[in-house]
């Protein structure tokens, strides 16, 4: 058998799934949620709370003790010692933070304690900033001022100083204690931390999840000396190194071998962020598809044929774990949106999918920007949609189908739009999440866009992408037939353009002009 592991280490649990990559089945699966399995941790969410200012911060021994209850769940189901790859990701943007202490113990670690007993003495910061964590504003300011402007971080980073991004995360630790900042000697992203962990030796920050820190040169994919310098002194010190998401880091520390009975010598990919490895999970690492996510927030990522960097600040660019480039860019006004308009009418969504499908595609002109609250795709502080018709009717909300279309017109305009600077010819759009089981919403997307739109249902997506990059890497296999085996499509589920692209040209022209008169 040649089975590989992947995990995810994410905000509210700690999850895994292994694979076998010749009979393309899924032998064992796992999950432990932080809140029901560790209450000890106080973090029924996955985060303390009660943050300050803020502040949003994790216990990392807590993903220490979820890591063995996994191990412990999966070893129930399947015999460890036949995986022969490993790799997996952690939840983008949290860092740890450890002592000159940490190098020995990771190396060296005793099966007669737990992880997280012997790694407790090595944390320089009790707890990790995440993902969730917006107390970083001022820092923002401070860096982009240091480099000079918003757009010259961008083009660096690949994103704008972000608040949960985690250099902004560092120089706040190193304002609010420099001494403790002092004594750290190592910062590790989760994922870093989680397969430093696993190998036994300090490992390496990939592409992707490095290229989330505001630290990273995109054209070097290494770390860059102006914002390291604006960030915090001898930060460059205190980083691991940054390689490619196909990089080994090493074997499966003895720890593990013993106490769970993996075999010896197993090989360990470089772990990575979430969202690039969902990337992989989903079937999308390679430019030509992307994945469309519609959910309370809607989140649109694809691997990118070149590295460019979004020109208004609004998405983001990380390094593709199977080589290159991805984009992500996030909608606030996703599915709250479209229950807001739904609502508004007191339309159930039967009746929200008969208003699509009764209107005529390009709403005979009539326009909505559908921001029911502030959006950061593009950024805008509207709190209520603005309409633009041609008739009093529509724009004093009476014509309720046509309101709805505008609304989903423009949800799919907006993002065509503010994605054009990914340069990217989609040959098929992967839907998931809750909304993309509407066929309705299926088809204005695949007529905006103009190319087929496919219904992907994959569960664990991040934890599937470590499993199938730990078998690339380390088994010999394939993308394209991993991808074949793993990512089944129903032929009912696909959704092909109905118009030509003629006749959303208009629409595009309006909505842009439409959105300049709102800002």
């Amino acid at each position: 058998m040649s089975l590989a592991l992947g995990i995810d280490s994410s905000t509210q649990s700690c999850s895994a799934i292994v694979i076998d990559t010749t009979k393309s089945t899924v032998v064992a699966e796992a999950v432990v949620n932080f809140g029901e399995s560790l209450p000890q941790y106080n973090a029924p969410n996955g985060f303390i709370t009660n943050g300050i200012a803020g502040e949003v911060h994790a216990d990392p021994l807590m993903w220490l003790d979820a890591l063995e209850l996994v191990f412990e769940q999966l070893s129930s189901q399947c015999d460890l010692a036949e995986v022969r790859a490993i790799s997996g990701a952690g939840q983008q943007h949290g860092s740890v933070y450890l002592n000159e202490s940490w190098f020995d113990a990771v190396s060296s670690l005793k099966t007669d304690q737990s992880l997280s007993a012997q790694i407790s003495n090595c944390l320089s910061r009790r707890s990790a900033p995440i993902w969730m964590d917006n107390s970083t504003t001022e820092e923002c300011r401070e860096i982009t001022t240091t480099i000079g402007s918003s757009s010259t971080v961008c083009a660096k980073s690949g994103s704008i100083a972000i608040e949960r991004f985690t250099g902004p995360q560092i120089r706040r630790f190193y304002k609010q204690d420099p001494s403790a900042y002092q004594n750290t000697a190592r910062v590790h992203l989760v994922s870093s931390f989680i397969c430093s962990v696993l190998s036994g030796a300090d490992a390496p920050i990939d592409t992707g999840d490095g290229a989330g820190m505001n630290l990273m040169h995109l054209d070097r994919w290494d770390w860059d000396p102006e914002l390291l310098a604006a960030t915090a002194p001898d930060l460059a010190d205190k980083l691991p190194t940054i390689h490619p998401g196909t990089t080994n880091t090493g074997f499966l520390a003895e720890y593990f071998v013993r106490k769970f009975r993996f075999s010896p010598k197993t090989p360990i990919t470089i772990f990575t962020g979430d969202n690039p490895s969902s990337l992989v999970g989903m079937g999308a690492a390679e430019p030509g598809t992307v994945v469309l996510s519609l959910g309370t927030s809607d989140t649109f990522f694809a691997a990118m044929p070149e590295v460019v960097a979004d020109p208004e600040g609004c998405g983001h660019v990380f390094g593709n774990p199977l080589g290159g480039s991805m984009s992500l860019q996030c909608f606030v006004n996703g599915s709250l949106a479209r229950e807001a308009i739904k609502d508004k009418f007191s339309y159930d969504w039967d009746q929200f999918s008969d208003a699509l499908n009764q209107t005529p595609a390009g709403n005979e002109g009539q326009m909505m920007l559908p921001f029911f609250r502030p959006e950061i795709s593009p950024r805008i502080e509207l709190d209520k949609p603005q309409l633009k018709g041609n008739s009093q009717a529509f724009e004093n909300w009476e014509q309720p189908d046509a309101a709805i279309r505008a609304c989903i017109e423009g949800q799919f305009i907006n993002m065509k739009l503010r994605s054009d600077w990914m340069q990217l010819s989609p040959e098929v759009i992967y839907l998931t999440g809750g909304a993309s089981q509407n066929d309705a919403i299926a088809q204005v997307v695949a007529d905006i866009f103009q190319c087929k739109v496919q219904r992907l249902s994959v569960s664990g997506s991040v934890a599937l992408g470590g499993a199938l990059r730990a078998a690339i890497q380390s088994l010999e296999c394939f993308t394209q037939s991993l991808e074949a085996e793993f990512f089944k499509v129903d032929s009912e589920q696909v959704f092909n353009p109905q118009v030509s692209a003629d006749c959303y040209t208009d629409a595009f022209i309006s909505f842009e002009k439409l959105l300049k008169q709102s800002l």
